[in-house]
């Protein structure tokens, strides 16, 4: 599914082999120690439809160097993408995630695949275009009645396709048992329908069903929303399409590796005609606002523990209850490596990005998902644990870092 290029050891010396495989053992035995010093390693999967793919590549290649995620939070896709890494045991966890990328790309296009294909963004436009009439097999599907002439009130006036098969695929490919067991905590971002506040559904606050991964990817007008209880869900990238700020606000003091995993980039061209116009705005709406959180947490952080600090400094007796649980707390407060690494798209994609879900784009999103992860491995400094004194350490993997794409 993901393409690896393969060392050519059948024409390496035996000590060029030797010195190969002493490097690599050095290299992973590094990876190892770093992550053994945090106490979370988090996952941060932002929303993005077809672009999710991108993150399977990067989970792949964590994965194989020891990297286990003890949190994972998810918006929209990456709510789906952590909920098939949650509810799976450790040795089914990628064999999932390309079985429901394999099922929900498995359309044939014929001379209209986009990634080998010279027409560029018309081939792009074609394959989107394919989904807007057809949907995606165990995804979703038109409504068989358009919302314009559905009586109001009913499931098909509220959205244009139907999640039914979606709802089907998770079941089957997700044990919920599992995601709930607490082995990996999941966080899924949406918003109610109702008042437009941005709500987490979290395992360890409560337990999860097929409705809250579904109401975290329920994005209008496209998909439908989904009840829990009293309320309905949207899709929570209509808020906020990032779930960065969700760990920043969580009282646990705990060191933290958070890897960031974003589909789409702030920084951008001038857009020369419309269809750059539309993929412009759509990158800005559902980037990252990473810079701006980090900004407030880290000024917070200082406060924080300036303040324990200045507590300590007076003597016990004069304390109250209260101050004196606020010096223990915050005098270690856990510090924060945040390493983002963000999809470059390619020059043929458009706007249609998010929605073109051929198997050769599908393909494509991983293998890049794959190597800039281990570029970004590549970098173990990256990886060390940040001192008291800096509390957030930010890293980000951009295109210069990597070989230019076409």
């Amino acid at each position: 599914m993901c393409r690896r290029s393969h060392f050519p050891q059948q024409a390496l010396s035996l000590r060029s082999r030797e010195i190969f495989f002493k490097v690599r053992f050095l290299m992973k035995k590094g990876l190892l120690e770093r992550f053994e010093k945090y106490q979370r390693i988090a996952l941060m999967f932002q929303g993005g439809g077809a672009l999710g793919a991108y993150q399977v590549g990067v989970y792949k290649a964590l994965e194989q160097e020891g990297c286990v995620p003890t949190w994972i939070c998810g918006v929209s896709i990456g709510s789906i993408n952590g909920a098939l890494i949650a509810g799976n045991p450790p040795g089914k966890r990628l064999e999932r995630l390309e079985e429901f990328w394999s099922l929900v790309t498995s359309r044939p296009l014929g001379a209209f695949e986009p990634a080998e294909n010279k027409m560029g963004k018309l081939a792009t436009a074609i394959s989107g275009m394919s989904t807007v009439m057809l949907g995606q097999p165990g995804f979703f599907q038109p409504n068989i009645v358009s919302p314009w002439l559905s009586m109001p009130g009913s499931q098909s006036a509220i959205s244009y396709y139907d999640t039914s098969e979606l709802r089907r695929t998770l079941r089957r490919l997700i044990d919920f048992d599992r995601l709930n067991s607490g082995e990996i905590r999941l966080s899924v971002g949406a918003v109610s329908v109702e008042t437009g506040d941005n709500v987490f559904f979290d395992t360890n606050l409560e337990r999860l069903t097929v409705d809250h991964i579904m109401a975290s990817g329920a994005l209008p007008p496209a998909l439908p929303m989904v009840k829990i209880g009293d309320s309905s869900y949207w899709d929570g990238g209509i808020v906020d399409n990032t779930p960065l700020q969700y760990l920043l606000d969580q009282e646990e003091r705990l060191s933290s590796l958070v890897f960031l995993v974003e589909l789409f980039k702030a920084a951008g061209e001038i857009p020369r005609q419309m269809s750059e116009v539309e993929t412009r705005q759509k990158d800005i709406t559902y980037s990252s606002r990473t810079r701006q959180a980090t900004h407030g947490f880290k000024k917070a952080l200082e406060l924080r523990r300036k303040l324990a600090h200045a507590y300590q400094r007076i003597a016990a007796d004069q304390l109250s209850e209260e101050e004196k649980l606020f010096s223990e707390a915050y005098a270690e407060e856990g510090v924060v490596n945040l390493i983002e690494l963000i999809y470059q798209s390619r020059r043929d994609e458009s706007n249609t990005k998010d929605y073109e879900f051929s198997r050769s784009m599908m393909e494509f999103h991983m293998e890049v998902g794959y190597m800039d992860a281990q570029s970004m491995l590549a970098h173990l400094d990256w990886l060390d644990l940040p001192s008291i004194e800096q509390g957030v350490v930010i890293h980000r993997l951009h295109v210069d870092d990597l070989t230019k794409r076409q």
